[in-house]
């Protein structure tokens, strides 16, 4: 009698024992393993099952009864705990639509892509049409159609990233210009926007890679004028109306004559400051009459039509604007900097 007195008390106390722990459990793993600790092939109140065939036969009934009713307690505390854990869970996940949504971050334009889209604004108002070529270039349009042979001096600055004996990496969007006239006939008013590379060494203003925006015009008695009227009016839009313009004479193999366009200093307006070398003048691009031999090369007649080119790099166009000082931030994509524009 008193074996079965102890018995009995045994199971009530692992009874009590499993409630408790699962009443701490936190997760399914916890309760899991309480299930296996008493009810398992090895567990507690499995292991006191095993001895009845040991109990005398009259004590056997009840033995059985109070493990029955003990794994039954177990079972409904177990599920008990598992339904209050997943509606815990739920309730975490549950979305509640009443709250304020969260605003998304928006992006912004790259400083370049600004200035690159102001361009383009700039010119589409002039009656000028935005084209674009191919960045993979042949050597003719790149360079023998623009009056620049394979000896040309000038090859030595421009001569870059070969593909094949005939085939680079444009080193400037004037290779568009030559394809517009290919395949069009005068009168043309074109800007071409885009990409160009180059071998020149890294540094605060220098890139291998880089963007530029040249410009044509070609029609019948077109003259120099016209061209300064059109880059007068381009910066005085770009920089402001106080900024003057200054033509000096310069040369390129595919404008005769030949100038560079400077503007003056938007930083100490004129007078001369570190940023302008104490100059009181920005160069900001190169411009001419486009050669006559330029001319004959796509079939048109010299006497007959004459134009205008010129070509500016954005980058320096945007170091200016927005009073960047190292042409590499461009490239690095630090938000710290993108965000300032």
């Amino acid at each position: 009698m008193e074996r079965l007195k102890d018995i009995g008390e045994d199971i009530r106390q692992l009874q009590n024992e499993a409630e408790e722990l699962l009443a701490s459990a936190k997760n399914e793993e916890e309760i899991e393993k309480i299930r296996v600790s008493f009810l398992g092939k090895k567990g507690k109140l499995t292991q006191i099952r095993k001895e009845l065939p040991h109990l005398p036969p009259a004590q056997r009934p009840l033995i059985g009864r109070l493990l029955n009713e003990a794994q039954e307690k177990i079972s409904q505390a177990l599920a008990t705990r598992r339904s209050l854990l997943r509606a815990l869970s739920r309730e975490k996940e549950r979305v509640d639509v009443t709250l304020p949504g969260i605003r998304p971050s928006l992006g912004r334009k790259h400083p370049l892509t600004q200035v690159i889209d102001r361009i383009k604004e700039i010119f589409i108002g002039l009656g000028f049409e935005v084209v674009e070529g191919p960045e993979i270039e042949t050597e003719y349009h790149n360079f023998i159609a623009l009056n620049i042979p394979p000896e040309h001096p000038v090859r030595d600055e421009h001569d870059s990233f070969y593909i094949t004996d005939d085939i680079l990496l444009r080193t400037e969007t004037s290779a568009v210009q030559i394809r517009v006239m290919e395949s069009r006939k005068p009168p043309i008013r074109i800007i071409a926007p885009g990409r160009v590379f180059r071998r020149d060494q890294v540094d605060a203003t220098h890139s291998h890679t880089f963007h530029q925006v040249e410009g044509l015009m070609v029609d019948k008695g077109i003259t120099f004028s016209d061209l300064k009227g059109v880059l007068t009016l381009f910066s005085e839009r770009m920089f402001g109306k106080d900024v003057r313009m200054r033509f000096r004479p310069d040369y390129f193999p595919f404008t005769e004559p030949s100038a560079d366009a400077s503007i003056s200093c938007i930083i100490c307006g004129g007078k001369g400051c570190r940023v302008c070398s104490y100059t009181g003048w920005l160069e900001i691009l190169g411009c001419g009459m486009v050669h006559p031999q330029v001319l004959r090369n796509v079939g048109y007649d010299p006497s007959e039509w004459q134009g205008f080119a010129f070509g500016m790099g954005v980058e320096r166009i945007a170091m200016l604007k927005f009073g960047i000082n190292d042409i590499r931030l461009f490239l690095e994509n630090d938000l710290r900097f993108l965000k300032q524009f």
